[in-house]
């Protein structure tokens, strides 16, 4: 069947069915971007055939090449290929936004109460199910990604480079690129063989497809010269409102500035901004103690959304601190994180969205991405293996007295209830967070 006659068997799904999904998504994405990932891999690949997996991974691929959370941003792009710009806004904006006000209620309770042993007992029965998560999404995506022996090589490169050499995942990325060209010139015949990619997977049986195409998706230099100004008008206009009815508009200059940076300098993912905030934060600036600033990354740990919503804590306690206790300049310092730390976010994907579409079908560009999805997965399994080591073994030492067996118990209990049983994602996370506030009330009981 040619390009021009394949058409999707999958209607495009209703506004309000996607809606749902994209609000679920916000209060259920924990794990961080794999846990991300498989949510929404299973829900949009395997159940719905909303987006076939190529154009998913193709679309990942891409997304880790831009600055920026890139599961967030991966939202954005298929709410935006499924309803237009409205979509990619909402989908974009719910991913982020109840992390974003659970993190503003954890963050006043904090300042008010200090920290709560029994919350963070609840989040820590997340933990073991987080891991189980990732486990269970790595090998599903993984299954599809690692397409030949090339694709096992350079994830077994990426994940050997950060977990023994602790290279950073942005010089990897940039090596994976050169690689791709290299042998592309050498030996392209190592390169996974993409008609055989289109028999393993009939594409016309999804609604977004490698044949589906969109006339204004196409790259215009008007377009993006009209995003970009939008983007640059509602960059200024909180600016403008904290310069006539805020006090100390200095101050508020300066954390826009601050966080728009942010948005753009965040590639390589949550793990390699947060450690360029926390010293900047707490070293340079002084908005807020180290301890408060692990103290964040314990509780953005706990919500769900991106990692890198610890942000907003740190813009949180930064006006708390710089206004003498104020919760209400907190907020709204707050709410001002949220926007100006992903408002480059969105137009990151308006801009380069069509770029993915005019990559489609390319030898050589799929190619390069399917070893940058090979390098992904590698990445995320090192992270999988640092956020496993933290949850099994608590106090650091890899010893078998170290172990937690509870956590270990519960690790294995997810797993089958998410393989065997089929339980959801949703479910699974108030399981978890009932038996981690059982175990704590079971423990100071004894």
């Amino acid at each position: 069947m040619s390009r021009g006659e394949v058409v999707a068997a999958v209607q495009r799904p209703a506004f309000q069915e996607a809606l749902r999904f994209w609000f679920k998504l916000g209060w259920i994405s924990f794990g961080g971007t794999m846990g991300h990932i498989a949510i929404m891999h299973d829900f949009l690949v395997e159940k719905k055939k909303w987006i076939s997996n190529r154009r998913f991974l193709h679309a990942l691929s891409l997304c880790m090449v831009l600055p920026g959370p890139e599961a967030q941003e991966l939202a954005t792009y298929i709410g935006w290929q499924l309803h237009g710009t409205g979509g990619g806004l909402i989908a974009g904006t719910l991913f982020v936004l109840p992390s974003t006000f659970i993190l503003l209620a954890l963050s006043i309770i904090y300042v008010s109460y200090g920290s709560i042993p029994w919350i963070f007992a609840m989040f820590n029965g997340l933990k073991p199910a987080v891991v189980a998560l990732i486990v269970v999404a790595l090998l599903k995506v993984g299954r599809k990604a690692l397409r030949g022996p090339l694709h096992f090589f350079m994830a077994a490169i990426a994940i050997s480079g950060m977990f023994f050499f602790n290279v950073g995942l942005p010089w990897i990325m940039l090596s994976t690129l050169l690689i791709a060209v290299l042998v592309n010139y050498v030996c392209p015949s190592l390169f996974h063989n993409r008609h055989e990619m289109h028999a393993e997977e009939d594409e016309h049986e999804y609604y977004i497809n490698s044949y589906s195409g969109n006339s204004k998706t196409n790259f215009e230099i008007r377009t993006a010269f009209k995003a970009i100004s939008i983007a640059l008008l509602l960059w200024f206009i909180p600016i403008s409102l904290f310069y006539f009815f805020v006090p100390d508009f200095h101050y508020w200059n300066g954390l826009a500035l601050f966080f728009t940076k942010t948005a753009f300098v965040t590639f390589g993912g949550s793990y390699t901004v947060i450690p360029y905030v926390a010293h900047l934060s707490v070293s340079k600036l002084h908005w807020l103690a180290k301890s408060q600033m692990m103290d964040g990354f314990a509780l953005a740990e706990t919500t769900p959304g991106p990692l890198i919503i610890v942000l907003v804590y740190v813009g949180f306690m930064s006006a708390f601190n710089h206004f003498h206790g104020s919760i209400w300049m907190g907020t709204l310092a707050l709410l001002a994180t949220t926007f100006y730390t992903f408002l480059p976010c969105f137009l990151f994907v308006f801009l380069g969205g069509p770029i993915v579409e005019r990559t489609q079908g390319k030898p050589l560009i799929e190619g390069i991405l399917g070893l940058v999805t090979a390098v992904v997965l590698g990445a995320i399994l090192d992270l999988t293996l640092f956020l496993g080591k933290g949850v099994l073994f608590p106090q650091g030492a890899l010893a078998i007295k170290g172990l937690d067996w509870v956590a270990l118990t519960w690790v294995a209990i997810s797993l089958i209830l998410l393989k065997k049983i089929r339980i959801s994602e949703m479910h699974l996370v108030f399981l978890s967070i009932a038996f981690g506030l059982i175990h704590y009330l079971v423990s100071i009981a004894l």
